[in-house]
């Protein structure tokens, strides 16, 4: 914990939180939506992008190049209140067009089918990069929908919309995805969020920054009023409790969206033991009887 920072100290007597923390009911719904950028250092708005589906229906994938930011923001909106956006023709309507190119696949992505595709912007569009920051466009968004009218009556997730930073000539921050955003089809919508927990073999992400571009990706986010408030974790070889070191982790804390207590723990903090933000609400990763079960699986 850096220096100058006020920290709260509480008597080393107390054993239980006299604050009850909030905990959040949650629903669990399957997202039939998976995207991941396979080669994220060789994109750029002249070379474009290779985007890598993964999804567990048959699926289309639709690239909309320079799109509106206000306008797809006002097209998530019309999500909730209009009409609902489960086809790429919806979500042009709502857009009202306002992108500079589009691109799509026809042939329709076959569930679990992780074949790469390739997305480039036409030579004759004349594109080289989208201005300096704040921007009024975003370089990518990537739209995923199910194919089949069938599958779409099966799933709460109807659509997907993934806003992709493509590094140009007045911006050079590394090709990443910035947002998910997952639309249902009672009319809501949900920006995805990372959770950060331990893990035995650090997976790379969306928001990972390559070797030796750490410090000055950090200062372009910041730049552009993206960067978030979380500190770098330090990976560990265990998913165990952090206080206890025994109990199996399944607590998320909220808003720092740490996931480091197990169920003997959590009812003990008010503040998160990672980095002390106090917490708001928390839910658990899965509920007793699915840890029950899970661990009868393994006898």
């Amino acid at each position: 914990f850096g220096l100058g920072v006020p920290v709260i100290l509480r008597n080393s007597e107390e054993t239980e939180s006299s604050t009850r923390v909030l905990k959040k009911r949650m629903r669990q719904v399957k997202n039939p939506f998976g995207l991941e950028i396979p080669n994220a250092a060789a994109a750029s708005v002249t070379r474009g992008v290779t985007l890598t589906p993964d999804c567990l229906e048959d699926c289309v994938l639709t690239c909309y190049w320079g799109c509106n930011v206000q306008k797809l923001h006002e097209a998530l909106q019309k999500h909730v209140y209009c009409f609902r956006i489960k086809t790429p023709q919806a979500l042009e309507d709502a857009l009202y067009n306002e992108y500079l190119y589009k691109q799509q696949h026809l042939q329709s992505i076959k569930k679990n089918d992780k074949a790469e595709k390739y997305c480039q912007l036409p030579e004759d569009a004349q594109v080289v990069d989208f201005g300096p920051v704040p921007r009024a466009r975003y370089p990518l968004v990537a739209l995923l929908t199910l194919a089949d009218e069938e599958d779409r009556e099966i799933y709460d997730i109807i659509a997907m919309v993934a806003v992709i930073h493509i590094p140009d000539e007045s911006y050079r921050l590394s090709c990443r995805i910035l947002y998910q955003y997952l639309l249902l089809a009672q009319g809501q919508y949900h920006d995805l969020k990372q959770l950060f927990m331990s893990a035995n073999s650090p997976a790379p992400s969306s928001s990972d920054t390559f070797p030796g571009e750490g410090s000055t990706d950090r200062g372009l986010l910041e730049k552009a009023g993206l960067a978030g408030d979380e500190p770098e974790l330090q990976e560990e070889n265990s998913k165990d409790c952090v206080v206890c070191q025994n109990g199996p982790v399944n607590w998320v804390l909220l808003p720092c969206r740490h996931t480091c207590l197990c169920d003997g723990c959590i009812k003990y903090f008010q503040q998160c033991p990672m980095c002390r933000q106090f917490v708001q609400e928390s839910f658990p990763l899965c509920s007793k009887k699915e840890q029950d079960e899970d661990e009868s699986t393994h006898v």
